[in-house]
């Protein structure tokens, strides 16, 4: 059964989605890894990464983020795009919720 997508009213909320949309992604934590290498070896969580093309759009994205209430990681640059990491499993889970994205497993 197909689920609907909700439609998003809020300004704010739309514009988090586009950049999602656009290029974000979502990093999982690997269940076999962790289970094989232990948490004292096996540090990366679950993480949600905005792509930002410039300063300007990244200052514009971790504003909006902070507006909804998520604590924010530091952000980095690679390959000349500014990244803006969300960490941790219930703001990933939250982020994907508020922007009508699917909670993957």
């Amino acid at each position: 059964m197909a689920t609907k997508k909700k439609k998003i009213t809020n300004p704010v909320v739309l514009r988090l989605a586009e950049f999602f949309q656009r290029n974000g992604y979502v990093r999982r934590q690997s269940a076999d890894r962790l289970k094989a290498e232990g948490t004292s070896s096996y540090k990366k969580g679950e993480e949600v990464r905005l792509v930002a093309a410039t300063k300007t759009e990244l200052a514009e994205m971790r504003r909006l983020l902070r507006d909804q209430g998520f604590k924010l990681g530091k952000p980095f640059t690679t390959a000349g795009t500014h990244r803006q990491p969300i960490y941790g499993k219930e703001q990933v889970r939250r982020f994907l919720e508020l922007v009508g994205e699917p909670i993957p497993e």
